[in-house]
């Protein structure tokens, strides 16, 4: 993983030492450098900044000011001469706190916390896109609860509501939301829409009798306005 960094110090000396720990780093890439606050501040929000090396004492705009300002995304490390700025600095969520002078070993352990930092946002995004594709995460009383998809029998919808239920839980998972934003969350390969207050899903049909579906024992109405195409996908299974 590479991470881009700025650094923004008003002190030319500060400025350029940085810049040589930042080139020994390989996990780092400089994309920017900044001797005024100001100037950093008109540019950052165009640009995916993963770590911003920040100074705080400068003139027109200290860096605790300028550290509010900045996208969500960005992480800080603050570098200053000044100690007493340390609990202010974790007001910010800053992620260190470099107290000049520092040596390279310093640098390097404040780098390394950001390296890990987002080494494990990637891999909650990435555990969170693995549970998506095979689920769904609904809210109901007061949680979020992660259902699979291969779980789900049929959907009810009651007005505001929706009633899920599943093969595991004789209780219907209630959550408020509408029939019609969940069938456009739901993968239209396994689940469709039946009636205007029911979606099934398809590989769990037990029978069909006229205009009726089966789900273990529950008997769903197919909708005249979703009949033809209800069909269709009935012939299409039995003609493979």
């Amino acid at each position: 993983m590479i991470l881009n960094c700025w650094i923004v110090d008003d002190e030319p000396l500060a400025l350029s030492l940085l810049e040589s720990y930042v080139q020994k780093t390989p996990f780092l890439k400089l994309t920017g450098k900044y001797s005024n606050p100001i100037s950093a501040m008109k540019h950052i929000a165009e640009e995916k900044v993963d770590v911003l090396f920040l100074d705080i004492q400068m003139p027109e705009l200290n860096g605790m000011e300028f550290a509010r300002t900045i996208p969500d995304h960005t992480r800080v490390i603050f570098t200053t001469a000044f100690s007493e700025y340390a609990l202010e600095g974790y007001k910010v969520n800053a992620l260190d706190y470099l107290l000049k002078p520092f040596s390279f070993a310093e640098f390097l352990t404040a780098a390394k916390k950001a390296l890990t930092w987002f080494e494990m946002l990637e891999q909650k995004t990435a555990t969170k896109a693995e549970l998506k594709d095979d689920g769904i995460f609904v809210k109901s009383e007061y949680k979020l609860i992660h259902i699979l998809y291969n779980d789900i029998l049929y959907i009810e919808g009651l007005k505001d509501y929706v009633k899920i239920y599943t093969v595991n839980d004789s209780r219907a998972i209630l959550s408020l939301m509408s029939l019609k934003t969940l069938e456009e969350e739901l993968p239209s390969d396994r689940f469709m829409r039946v009636h205007r207050s029911y979606i099934i899903q398809k590989n769990k049909i037990e029978s069909i009798n006229k205009n009726r579906i089966f789900i273990q024992k529950k008997e769903i109405p197919v909708g005249e306005t979703y009949r033809q195409q209800f069909m269709a996908m009935v012939e299409g299974r039995v003609g493979r």
